[in-house]
């Protein structure tokens, strides 16, 4: 079965992650995946891009047990680190709009995945959760982007304390643009994509690089920060603690 679905019509190209079973976890192949999609959509001119997720949950975050598994760590995470910034990047990029739909938990990379959503839909049970700090590692994927959204010290407060940011939490914030009961998640993902996809693409796509440009003018410094940080921490006493104890379920025993 394919990690990632892709599907287009009538300019809107529809991403899921489809690998529910194992959380849609984050590994080189479904993040070559992913790429193959954002890709195929930006070849169909898409309009509209709608990321959505199948299973319980959005996505768990990274496969842990694969960079474990690797020869060499660093290089391993540091190579997967800017693989998926290269999807976000072109999300970010793209002159599509980009709609994230978010149920159950978006966790770890899958947190600022889902953030790099233009419009950002979230059934009332979503939950939103850094929680590198919990396995020793610093935050990846575009976390550092979220500052401009969620603001600094929230965003502190979400990679040191490890808390969880609910549905509504993340609408007061202004991440999220709407929070429905689960029920009501497709309808109203298909009633934004019909506004969107009815507007014109061209002022769309001209609001959007502004708006993004002002926020953040060089994104790409930022991600590319996020990979060394990362792939840095995941050889260090801690960052091998919190991965071993994450894998051997149990609680970590951090040092440094």
């Amino acid at each position: 079965m394919p990690l990632v679905d892709y599907a287009f019509a009538d300019g809107v190209a529809r991403i899921t992650l489809a690998d529910g079973d194992r959380g849609n976890a984050i590994n080189f192949e479904s993040v070559a995946a992913l790429h193959d999609a954002v890709r195929s959509a930006h070849r169909d001119a898409a309009r509209v891009i709608v990321l959505a997720a199948e299973g319980r949950f959005f996505s768990v975050g990274g496969d842990l047990g694969t960079m474990a598994a690797a020869d060499d760590r660093r290089v391993a995470l540091d190579d997967l680190a800017e693989a998926l910034h290269r999807v976000v990047s072109e999300l970010i990029r793209s002159d599509a709009v980009v709609v994230s739909v978010v149920h159950g938990t978006a966790a770890g990379a899958g947190f600022p995945l889902a953030a790099a959503g233009d419009v950002v839909i979230a059934a009332e049970g979503a939950k939103f959760s850094l929680a590198y700090g919990k396995v020793g590692l610093s935050p990846d994927g575009g976390s550092s982007l979220m500052v401009h959204t969620l603001g600094l010290h929230r965003t502190l407060r979400l990679a040191l304390l490890g808390d969880l940011l609910t549905a509504a939490e993340a609408h007061a914030a202004g991440l999220v643009a709407r929070v429905v009961p689960a029920d009501e998640l497709a309808a109203t993902v298909e009633e934004v994509v019909a506004v969107l996809a009815a507007g014109s693409g061209s002022a769309n796509a001209a609001a959007k690089r502004l708006l993004r440009r002002a926020a953040a003018p060089d994104p790409e410094a930022a991600l590319r920060e996020e990979s060394l940080a990362i792939s840095a921490q995941s050889v260090t006493p801690d960052g091998l603690e919190g991965v071993a104890a994450f894998l051997a379920k149990r609680a970590p025993s951090f040092n440094a």
